[in-house]
C-alpha cells in the first residue's frame, strides 16, 4: 500500500512582502500550498514542514529571525514534523530520509521555494532516493535570475525548471489537479 507524504518546503516569512528575499508570486504559491495542506491533512498524510536555517549574518533565513520563521499560511500543527535544514536539499544532513522510510512513506507531494533551489534538489534527491514523486507547481514560487548578462523573469525561471522535472523526475500538477484526484 501506498502511504504519502507532503513536504512543504521553505515556506517562511522571508519569502514574502517585506522579508528580506521577497518572490513575486510567493502569496499565490502559499495559497495553493494552504490549500494542498488543508488536503493533505485531510486524507491523514504525513506532513512534514522543511525550514532552511542560515547563519544569524546571512541575507535571509538567518538562525533566529522573524524571516526564518513558517509562514503562517502554513503553520505547523502538532504532530507534523518539522525538519530544519542548512542546504538546499532536504535530505542532506536532516534525517528526512529515515524518517519516511520509518513511517512506510514511499510517494511525496512537495512544494514550496524557491523553484529553482530547494525545490529542485529536493524533488530529484527525492527521486534518486526511490520516492515517488508529485510536485504541485502552482504551490510553488521561483526568483527571477541573471546569468551572463541576460536578465530571467521569475516566471520563466519557474517554467524552466518545472519543465525538466515533469520531462523526467515527477508528476507535476496543479493544486486544483491535486484536489480532484483520489
Amino acid at each position: 500500500m501506498t502511504h504519502t507524504a507532503l513536504i512543504l518546503v521553505d515556506i517562511q516569512n522571508d519569502y514574502f512582502a517585506g522579508g528580506r528575499m521577497a518572490l513575486p508570486a510567493m502569496e499565490a504559491a502559499a495559497t495553493n500550498a494552504a490549500a494542498t495542506l488543508d488536503l493533505a491533512r485531510a486524507r491523514n498524510h504525513d506532513i512534514i514542514h522543511i525550514r532552511h536555517i542560515a547563519p544569524a549574518d546571512a541575507p535571509f533565513f538567518g538562525d533566529g529571525t522573524k524571516g526564518s520563521e513558517i509562514h503562517t499560511s502554513v503553520k505547523p500543527r502538532k504532530g507534523e514534523h518539522v525538519v530544519e535544514k542548512t542546504r538546499p536539499n532536504s535530505f542532506v544532513g536532516t534525517g528526512l530520509d529515515d524518517h519516511l522510510r520509518a513511517a512506510g512513506v514511499d510517494k511525496l507531494i512537495i512544494c514550496g521555494a524557491m523553484s529553482q533551489m530547494c525545490i529542485d534538489a529536493t524533488t530529484r534527491a527525492a527521486v534518486d532516493l526511490g520516492y515517488k514523486v508529485t510536485l504541485v507547481s502552482d504551490a510553488c514560487a521561483a526568483a527571477s535570475a541573471n546569468f551572463d548578462g541576460v536578465d530571467v523573469p521569475a516566471e520563466q525561471v519557474h517554467a524552466a525548471i518545472m519543465a525538466p522535472l515533469a520531462a523526467r523526475y515527477a508528476s507535476v500538477v496543479k493544486a486544483a489537479d491535486l484536489a480532484g484526484s483520489a
